[in-house]
């Protein structure tokens, strides 16, 4: 078991949670995930760490709660069963930070998408390397860590769909008016979003970085949920990834995997809605 500091709500859906899991820090690279289940019975959720204290042994999470296994988490107060990892594959760019320092990165996010791309843009801060950044959501209440966020990014630009902060529109509005500023744009949130991005730097014939964490369920490849096509090729988002140079996805055959356990999950949500007691995210 694993003691939690803390499980709070920070917008409309989404929580975060704090964790001591010293483990989990000594090999954490961004990009990475974790495996955590709430109880002994309860599914596993990949998880993006987000951020982490070195010292006290604590690591963050930010999830939205869109189903079963993530509306049981955010009724956790003291201790999770287990947390596996970290697993998968680091950021390239992370990993290979000197061969970026002449390169101009922008990394656009979605949503909850800022929780895998914050612990990257601060690791390359770190290491010197200034990034910028494009980030939308629905409206305002909807971005997330944006003082932290704005402590480590060199330029940041914000987009909501109602206008309620930043520009009105769209991530992809904001990039392709400033795409010929950059030489690589890494993507990560909603698959449609990533597919979107991509169309841009097509288009413009800049590299893309897409991370298809969306698809994963157990994380370990056993279940074949993430199974994706790269480059023609079958991929699975938690072993070989989850990060893949975004013009080698095929998109459409992601967007149709992303539907095959709707059913299931509507039946999982009956029942740990009946297990709470009919409560709900509120």
């Amino acid at each position: 078991m694993y003691k939690v500091l803390y499980n709070k709500k920070i917008s409309v859906n989404s929580y975060e949670m704090a964790i001591i899991a010293p483990h989990i820090i000594e090999k954490f690279i961004p990009g990475q995930f974790i495996i955590i289940m709430a109880y002994e019975d309860s599914e596993r959720i990949p998880l993006t760490v987000y951020d982490y204290d070195k010292e006290k042994g604590i690591i963050y999470l930010i999830y939205q709660v869109v189903g079963a296994s993530t509306l049981e988490l955010s009724n956790i107060k003291k201790e999770i069963f287990s947390i596996s990892g970290p697993l998968g594959n680091g950021n390239e760019i992370c990993l290979n930070p000197n061969n970026y320092r002449e390169k101009r990165i922008c990394y656009v996010a979605g949503g909850v998408g800022i929780a895998p791309v914050y612990p990257q843009i601060k690791y390359l801060n770190e290491l010197g390397l200034k990034v910028d950044v494009i980030y939308g959501a629905k409206n305002v209440g909807l971005l997330l860590i944006r003082q932290k966020i704005e402590k480590v990014v060199n330029k940041i630009r914000y987009a909501t769909d109602d206008g309620s902060f930043g520009t009105k529109g769209f991530v992809t509005d904001i990039l392709e008016k400033y795409i010929n500023d950059y030489d690589i744009v890494v993507a990560i949130g909603p698959v449609i979003m990533m597919k979107n991005i991509v169309d841009v730097t097509n288009k413009h014939n800049v590299k893309s970085i897409v991370s298809m964490n969306p698809l994963m369920v157990d994380g370990s490849g056993m279940c074949g949920a993430c199974r994706c096509e790269v480059d023609g090729k079958v991929k699975f988002a938690c072993i070989h990834g989850p990060e893949f140079p975004g013009d080698k996805v095929n998109f459409d055959l992601a967007l149709k995997r992303m539907n095959i356990y709707k059913e299931e999950e509507k039946e999982k949500l009956d029942l740990i809605n009946k297990k709470l007691g009919g409560k709900k995210d509120e």
